[in-house]
């Protein structure tokens, strides 16, 4: 068994990697995060993580408003040192008009969400969370796995503070007035 070679794109420059190098480097794989200068490799994605994704975005489709806009797993340029991609998220229907985007702007997100993954726990409950926060993102949401039954976790930005403020937990049904009217059966998941 040969060993591969590491490569040397890879090794990160001093001061970590910036949001650019996502786009320059070669050969990264899907889904790659830049956290604090670091890049963040996505493991492989549970069948849980899919349908909460594919239930919320199709949800949340029906639901937005005209002028917003739903994608899902689109990075987000927080900084020069932070590029996450949140699973799902709203943003202003104006955010961009170029189909080779591949991020968008903090200023044009309405909504992050984060579906926990094992590997994920601490930055999609800590680290993520402060990034969005600082960079002013009004609203967050949190998944979590509870028996295979979506548990969201619902934030919004207190302006005072520039921190989330937690403003309900939500089991079964989805029922919210902000950041638009959104009403969501979380057991649809078993339809999908």
């Amino acid at each position: 068994m040969t060993v591969e070679p590491f490569p040397q794109w890879l090794r990160p420059p001093p001061g970590g990697f910036v949001a650019e190098d996502l786009d320059r480097l070669p050969d990264l794989p899907p889904h790659t995060e830049l956290i604090d200068g670091s890049l963040v490799f996505v493991s492989p994605q549970a069948e849980f993580h899919m349908l909460v994704i594919s239930l919320l975005e199709n949800m949340l489709r029906r639901f937005a408003p005209e002028g917003m806009r739903v994608r899902r797993e689109m990075t987000v340029t927080l900084g020069r040192n932070q590029r996450p991609e949140p699973d799902v998220l709203v943003l202003r229907a104006n955010a961009t008009s170029d189909p080779s985007a591949t991020s968008y702007n903090a200023e044009d997100v309405v909504l992050a969400i984060e579906v926990v993954s094992a590997e994920s726990q601490t930055r999609d409950r800590e680290r993520k969370p402060q990034l969005y926060a600082q960079a002013g993102i009004p609203h967050f949401w949190r998944i979590e796995n509870a028996d295979g039954r979506p548990v969201v976790y619902v934030y919004e930005l207190d302006p005072a503070t520039s921190l989330y403020a937690l403003t309900g937990i939500h089991h079964e049904r989805l029922q919210l007035s902000t950041p638009f009217k959104i009403e969501i059966d979380l057991s649809d998941i078993d339809r999908l």
